[in-house]
């Protein structure tokens, strides 16, 4: 079994991929302060929560946006199995032709996920991911990396929403029925989440303006599921985009850790 881990600022997500096939995914919570021997415990526990032991890991690959955790994921699976892992970034084959004007700022989990979906979709293509922050990213014709935007998140919005407005409540991220609210709590859902496909669809259009052709969007992320049904661009929600990255990466790169 394949170890996947991907280490974004609020979430860390991990997969088990065995003969192509996701067999699980647990998540766990991004704390940088935790060490190396607390991450162990927490992989120990949910490896067997899902049926597995650490025997059962052939090898471990790794995207992280959290350096200081990258550091601490490492030797926890290391101490774990016994084994290096695989990290994305400098000195791993990808096959992305990135063109921006400094590549190696690339986050790792954006190249995880164009990789992801160019083998499973032909370019053009615009990536989204919907995480801590809303990232999209263009694939050209040719399955270049061309340039992208980077929003707030859903989270971060409702946060600061919520943080700097004394009199408006918190609420739970669900899909207003209308755009037009008719108390509070609606007109909150309405602005955050309609205004986030909204923002979207406008952004799709603009980048396809600019790029002078349609694209296929693929979306990912935990919320995503929630506001891609809201769109009006057609959109292909892939939960797994990343683990199914990650194990490609590690296939194409065995031997290098």
């Amino acid at each position: 079994m394949i170890l996947t881990i991907d280490v974004g600022n609020s979430n860390i997500v991990l997969g088990g991929v065995q003969d192509h096939d996701i067999v699980f995914e647990a998540r766990l919570r991004t704390e940088a302060t935790k060490t190396s021997d607390q991450y162990c415990v927490d992989l120990k526990i949910l490896l067997d929560v899902h049926g597995f032991s650490a025997s059962d890991i052939e090898g471990t690959i790794i995207a992280s946006v959290v350096p200081q955790v990258l550091n601490s994921m490492k030797t926890a699976v290391k101490k774990l199995t016994g084994k290096s892992c695989l990290v994305v970034g400098p000195g791993l084959k990808t096959g992305l032709d990135i063109r921006l004007e400094n590549p190696n700022q690339t986050g790792a989990d954006l190249v995880v996920g164009c990789v992801a979906a160019l083998r499973e979709h032909k370019p053009p293509m615009i990536v989204v991911d919907m995480g801590t922050a809303t990232t999209m990213v263009v694939l050209d014709e040719t399955g270049a990396l061309v340039g992208g935007c980077i929003c707030p998140g859903v989270k971060i919005s409702l946060d600061a929403l919520t943080d700097r407005t004394a009199l408006l409540p918190g609420l739970q991220l669900d899909q207003p029925k209308k755009a037009i609210g008719r108390n509070t709590i609606d007109c909150m859902r309405s602005g955050i989440m309609m205004g986030t496909a909204c923002m979207l669809d406008g952004m799709v259009e603009r980048m396809e303006a600019e790029l002078g052709c349609k694209t296929t969007v693929i979306v990912t992320g935990g919320i995503a599921k929630f506001v891609t049904p809201m769109c009006r661009t057609p959109m292909i929600y892939d939960k797994d985009l990343l683990i199914k990255g990650l194990a490609t990466l590690y296939r194409e790169n065995r031997g290098r850790s």
